[in-house]
């Protein structure tokens, strides 16, 4: 039997928090680019991975409410924590690869959700101005008990959304124990795309090595390698190229080269 499905009340979800703060619960959630399930432990990460069919080697995705949560939890150099807050300030949904704060590990619930939140390098995509409705969520679970939100889009791996609600596939519609619809969100974010031509995920950078080691600082200096790399293109990744040139004189563009 399907979960609760609620309209978005514009404010914080209150059916969404009382789900998330008890043990197991799943949520799917309007966003930018179309819904994503949300988890806040390891219960609740096993039912995502399992209704998703989804690779265990991928890097958990953390969905930061604000700036301040992000340099809690990720390490981050000056140039990075620049960047960040760039977009931060424009608005623009981005993701990085980053290794976690030794002191931010504590974060995570000792269940076992490490294993799924890092993977074998010990990093994970950190998620900033992914949409308001999961944004409110966020940040009020972080803000009340310290207690982290984990993503993945809500729909089968490897298949794209069509940024309605009905897009989710009836093995997450199921599975769910909250659906939270705002299709007219997701629209207006890009009320001139098609359904052939909109963009159905973020850009991912990595800031990291094949180790899992933060890329050096270039200072302004060319030629400085590990550079940053986009690995995933998606919504605005024409603003997000331009930030990266403004911002790091080397830099690539390796779309697909996840993991």
């Amino acid at each position: 039997m399907p979960g609760q499905r609620v309209a978005w009340n514009a404010a914080v979800q209150p059916e969404a928090i009382e789900i998330l703060s008890g043990e197991g619960g799943l949520v799917v959630s309007p966003t930018k680019v179309g819904y994503i399930i949300l988890a806040t432990d390891r219960a609740g990460l096993e039912r995502k991975f399992a209704v998703k069919n989804r690779k265990r080697t991928k890097p958990g995705v953390v969905l930061c409410g604000s700036m301040e949560q992000l340099r809690e939890l990720a390490e981050l150099t000056p140039e990075i924590d620049a960047f960040y807050q760039r977009h931060i300030e424009r608005d623009v949904l981005l993701g990085c690869i980053l290794p976690w704060r030794e002191d931010a590990l504590a974060h995570i619930p000792d269940d076992g959700s490490v294993e799924l939140v890092q993977d074998v390098r010990r990093t994970s995509c950190f998620v900033v101005r992914f949409g308001t409705p999961g944004e409110r969520i966020a940040d009020e679970l972080w803000s009340r008990d310290r207690r982290l939100l984990f993503a993945s889009s809500a729909n089968p791996s490897g298949q794209g959304n069509r940024g309605v609600v009905a897009g989710i596939g009836e093995a997450i519609d199921a599975e769910a124990d909250l659906v939270i619809e705002a299709d007219d969100y997701v629209a207006s974010i890009q009320p001139d795309a098609t359904p052939e031509t909109r963009a159905e995920q973020g850009v991912m950078v990595s800031f990291v090595d094949e180790l899992g080691r933060l890329v050096p600082e270039q200072h302004g200096q060319r030629g400085i390698l590990p550079a940053p790399t986009l690995i995933r293109a998606g919504l605005d990744v024409d603003v997000i190229m331009s930030e990266l040139a403004a911002a790091f004189p080397s830099w690539d563009y390796r779309h697909g080269q996840y993991y």
